[in-house]
């Protein structure tokens, strides 16, 4: 038997407590911390599953729902405004609520973020149904549209900022964690693809223009039952893909106790946090360029079927535009998921501006090959603008970590502060633009509209996006941007601290 140490005398040198030689057991102990922090293919399919039907629903109602209001509700471009703003001011103002729950939430057995994306997946089905349910009364859809769009703006807050949040509690590994990203937008936006494909040939029926061939006055054309029932269709496949994918998220997902927070302790208060993150410079520096950004993302979104259908003679291409838009945001992701990692972050955004030119270009001669290379260069900026925030938020929730040592939670402030800051934007940029064109006389469901809604919609297409994007990139630029840690040992520690 070894004998006992000899006690340390007084003015002798004391050992470190917790300073040790590196050897080949902590070199092993490194590589299988390594091994367990990587995410296997199907875990991170599986997690880009579970945002598909949030995004097939987003897209849907980008592109169509402010026709569908127009020309087949009927309603005013005043009404459809208020349902817009109030729509996505709902949704805004449901992100610190949502963001206050989750981050008091006790975990359970699958998880702290999990429970909420499972419970709020029935209702958001139901409220997504309705919200393309056509009244029988006419005199108060305005209302029925209103509430509709605030339920499925706020249910799809408490389903998407745990969701994103989970990025997370995947792994600690930034790198996976980059790579993990890089898979959700890719699945996301290959299912926005199928969804929005889907629904575009379901209600293409309604929107045909021989309609208008055969009417004398310039009135509004009465919409036929079938209009309706094909909005019924396609509003009801796209609901079942809720709880389809939900179902796939939790089986191929594990949630894993958050690695850069105690596992015990109160934590941070939600509105402690919510100060403390709101002053984080390299936060605040993000927020607002992608509130810009964002802005110009959604405007382009909402007019380019407008735009198509009453501005320019594009009617007949308006659902191969649609989809020229999806393919090439689809194929463009994975190549700047590899810029990224290749040239940096920063530099990637420079793939955003790529819109500015071709927007003003189509704007300016509407016509059929050059609005399907704008489709395609748009794809291809819409897709790093969508990447870059959600791959630059984990490094600034780290970098904040690297300075303030506080309990856990705070990655659903970060998180749900960010969706309330664009969604905002986007409530103003829409309802705005919507009121822009009830004052240039804009006719509800109206064949042949009137010169200035044309000029409206092509400074709503061309120069608006252009500004905004402008913008966000200048502040995008000014000052450091953080970078992804090091895995090596200290930053773990300071992590784990």
């Amino acid at each position: 038997m070894a004998a006992p140490p000899a006690p340390a005398t007084e003015g002798s040198p004391q050992p470190e407590p917790h300073v040790r030689e590196p050897g080949p057991g902590s070199a092993r102990r490194g590589r299988e911390d390594s091994r367990a922090s990587r995410l296997s293919f199907c875990t991170k399919v599986c997690y880009g599953i579970g945002g598909v039907p949030n995004q097939i629903a987003s897209s849907a109602t980008a592109f169509y729902l402010q026709l569908f209001l127009l020309d087949i509700a009927q309603i005013p471009a005043a009404q459809v405004s208020l349902v817009l703003f109030g729509g996505k001011v709902s949704g805004a103002a449901a992100d610190p609520v949502a963001g206050f729950f989750i981050n008091r939430s006790q975990r359970t057995g699958s998880g702290r973020l999990m429970p909420w994306v499972l419970g709020c997946t029935p209702f958001i089905a139901l409220a997504y149904f309705f919200l393309w349910f056509l009244p029988p009364f006419t005199s108060l859809r305005g209302l029925w549209y209103t509430t509709f769009y605030c339920l499925f703006q706020g249910l799809a807050t408490f389903f998407q900022v745990p969701y994103t949040a989970l990025t997370m509690l995947l792994t600690p590994c930034p790198r996976e964690r980059d790579s993990a990203t890089a898979y959700r937008m890719t699945v996301e936006m290959a299912g926005t693809l199928m969804g929005a494909t889907v629904h575009g040939l379901i209600v293409s029926g309604a929107h045909k223009h021989h309609r208008c061939e055969a009417t004398v006055t310039p009135g509004p054309v009465t919409i036929s039952p079938n209009a309706a029932h094909l909005y019924y269709i396609a509003a009801a496949v796209v609901a079942v893909t809720y709880p389809v994918c939900s179902s796939l998220l939790c089986l191929g997902v594990k949630e894993r106790p958050d690695p850069s927070t105690p596992a015990s302790g109160p934590g941070l208060s939600f509105l402690a946090g919510l100060g403390l993150t709101t002053r984080h410079p390299p936060y605040l520096k993000l927020v607002i360029s992608f509130l810009f950004i964002s802005a110009a993302v959604q405007v382009e979104q909402s007019y380019l079927v407008l735009f198509c259908t009453h501005a320019s003679q594009l009617h007949d291409h308006v659902q191969g535009l649609v989809l020229t838009v999806l393919v090439s945001a689809v194929l463009s992701t994975p190549l700047w998921e590899w810029v990224l990692q290749r040239f940096g972050k920063k530099t990637s955004a420079f793939g955003i501006s790529a819109m500015v030119p071709f927007a003003i270009l189509l704007a300016a001669v509407p016509t059929a090959p050059v609005a399907y290379v704008v489709a395609f260069v748009s794809g291809v900026s819409i897709a790093v603008s969508l990447l870059l925030p959600w791959s630059m938020l984990p490094d600034v929730v780290d970098d904040f970590q690297l300075q303030h040592h506080h309990g856990p939670g705070l990655e659903t402030i970060f998180y749900s502060s960010y969706v309330f800051f664009t969604k905002l934007s986007g409530a103003c940029a829409l309802g705005i633009s919507t009121l822009s064109l009830e004052f240039s006389g804009y006719k509800a469901g109206a064949c042949k509209q009137a010169e200035e809604v044309v000029v409206t919609l092509k400074v709503l297409i061309g120069a608006v996006p252009t500004g905004m994007i402008l913008a966000g990139l200048c502040i995008l630029m000014v000052g450091s941007t953080p970078k992804t840690p090091r895995q090596d040992a200290s930053s773990r520690l300071s992590l784990r601290r």
